[in-house]
């Protein structure tokens, strides 16, 4: 065991830090805004106060004091990112219950404008050299692993594989220690951990006795020494598993998404508000008279195709559409094929384009639809695709999306084959099971592209 942690000042480095970009955007956004560095007035010092104070609660509450080493560099910039979008709310939630508008927005957009590039950028840094440093071996964990298995090897591997997360492989221990790769019996790690400094010891509880795991917790604790449980969950494909207590029993949620958290669903529903907000300020107010008007010129109809479909918990909700089509009977029941002579020339370059989807996001400040997620089938799809592919309701466990993986992947437009549903299915849910905030950054970059460049099957 080390007997130096540096770690213990990582939490009061990091708020005063932090509070130092904090104060630094405030300090440099009073110039670019007033031309003094110093206070405007008598009412910004209570601004000064409460940003200070709102950012050392929520880097309490968001864990922001903490460096796991397991954590991956896109998982720690979401955790910043939560932190900073919480923030921005709590301040303009005192900013509209206080009603206090003599506050320059400028000001505040700033402020935080410099403050989030400087935090993220600092903490990025801070992690990397902290990485690079564990791969010189400093601020290395030594690690010991009782149960030689698949589970076991795994772990092992993945400890050299990964220097930069600063775990220090000793040693296996087993019940068979007459394997050549097997350091000694399970007896044989409580001497073994203090004469070696051990830290952490691993235990794959297939390989262990109820009795072994008993005593090994009880030398853990009167020794300093850290330890973790492992099982074999590779059969499960959800990476977000959950521990929950019934009394004094833990269970294991094997059906826990990331969106059944209330801050990530938080999160995710102040990205949508302010994505589609900017959206239908800047784009669909100037859009939609033009799109409106050439649709109408085209053809008789209503500018707007409004149908029900299938949202979160399988519940019917009306979706928004620009008109595609001529008017007709079939339009609930047969997608649209490639040469549809239903199909306008407006509203095959709206298809094409994926302009015709645009008025969901008022569907997105509703709040039945996301700006990412599964994206809405009509329901005869979904009747007749439900039965064939296991899961498939797995999809509708989040708000549907403007759009999604399946669609960034390529899969857009019909889905005639059983295949080209199963995989965008697939996809959906792996979305569902791996969401995060980062990840709906990624999609809409990777929708773009496909939008752009990929337009054969936007029909």
């Amino acid at each position: 065991m080390q007997s130096k942690r540096f770690s213990k000042f990582f939490p009061a480095i990091f708020l005063f830090i932090d509070l130092m970009f904090l104060n630094i955007g405030f300090v440099v956004a009073n110039y670019v805004r007033f031309d003094t560095f110093w206070f405007q007035g008598d009412r910004y010092p209570f601004l000064f106060a409460f940003l200070n104070v709102a950012w050392v609660v929520i880097f309490i509450v968001t864990k922001l004091d903490k460096v796991d080493r397991e954590k991956s560099i896109v998982d720690y910039i979401s955790q910043i990112l939560l932190a900073l979008t919480i923030n921005l709310a709590v301040v303009f939630a005192m900013w509209a219950s206080t009603r206090a508008y003599f506050y320059s927005r400028e000001h505040l957009f700033y402020t935080y404008l410099i403050f989030s590039v400087f935090v993220i950028g600092w903490r990025v840094g801070f992690i990397n050299i902290l990485r690079f440093y564990r791969k010189k071996g400093y601020n290395v964990r030594n690690v010991a692993i009782i149960g030689y298995g698949p589970i076991g090897r795994s772990l092992k591997r993945h400890f050299l594989e990964h220097p930069e997360i600063g775990y220090v492989f000793k040693g296996f221990f087993d019940h068979k220690s007459d394997h050549p790769s097997v350091t000694g019996a399970v007896e044989d790690i409580e001497e073994f951990s203090v004469s070696n400094n051990i830290d952490v010891i691993f235990c794959c509880l297939p390989k262990l006795y109820d009795e072994d795991v008993k005593r090994l917790v009880d030398f853990a604790e009167n020794n300093l020494i850290k330890i973790k449980l492992l099982s074999d969950f590779s059969k499960v494909s959800n990476r977000d598993l959950q521990i929950q207590r019934y009394g004094n029993i833990p269970v294991l949620d094997v059906g826990h998404i990331p969106l059944d958290r209330m801050y990530n669903r938080v999160l995710k529903r102040l990205f949508d508000i302010v994505f589609s907000s900017l959206v239908m300020i800047f784009l669909l107010s100037w859009l939609v008279p033009i799109i409106g008007l050439l649709i109408k010129w085209e053809s008789s109809g209503p500018v707007f195709f409004i149908q029900n479909r299938h949202g979160r918990g399988n519940k019917y909700f009306p979706c928004w559409k620009f008109r595609t089509m001529v008017v007709n009977k079939d339009s609930d029941l047969k997608q649209a094929t490639k040469n549809d002579a239903r199909i306008t020339r407006i509203g095959g370059i709206l298809r094409k384009t994926s302009l015709d989807e645009l008025p969901q996001f008022i569907n997105v400040f509703l709040g039945n639809m996301s700006v990412v997620g599964p994206r809405p089938h009509p329901i005869k799809l979904n009747e007749e695709f439900s039965p064939k592919i296991d899961r498939f309701i797995q999809r509708h466990a989040v708000k549907p999306g403007v759009t999604g993986l399946a669609q960034a992947k390529g899969y857009r437009g019909e889905t005639a084959r059983f295949s080209e549903m199963y995989g965008r299915v697939k996809l959906d849910r792996f979305y569902v099971k791996n969401w995060s905030l980062w990840f709906d950054v990624k999609i809409i970059v990777l929708t773009v592209y496909s939008i752009i460049f990929e337009t054969d099957k936007a029909y």
